[in-house]
């Protein structure tokens, strides 16, 4: 499946027709996965994490939100514009792979 497909009909159904009921997931925010500045971001350790949910048998993946935090506490539930994403999370090596920034910027 690729990420925002919907589930099939034949989702949750194990042999014998019995509905599983539940899926096994991770509540993890962007931010706590290791970044080569400081934080996490949405580049090659996100893609990792992802492999390894697969792996892991996890189906579902939960994050906090992802809007710039305030500035206070550093908060992402209390962000102050619900339209916009925090730009901590733009992967730069991502950004260098397909081109969009060079090495010098």
């Amino acid at each position: 499946k690729e990420p925002g497909e919907a589930f099939s009909d034949e989702y949750g159904i194990v042999p014998g027709g019995k509905p599983k009921g539940r899926r096994a997931g991770v509540v993890l925010h962007p931010t706590s996965l290791p970044g080569s500045y400081g934080v996490g971001d949405l580049g090659p350790s996100a893609y990792r994490f992802v492999d390894w949910l697969e792996k892991a048998g996890m189906q579902a993946w939960q994050v906090l939100p992802l809007v710039p935090p305030e500035r206070m506490y550093w908060s992402p539930y209390a962000g102050q514009n619900a339209n916009s994403g925090n730009v901590l999370l733009i992967s730069l090596e991502e950004l260098l792979e397909d081109k969009l920034l060079q090495q010098s910027e």
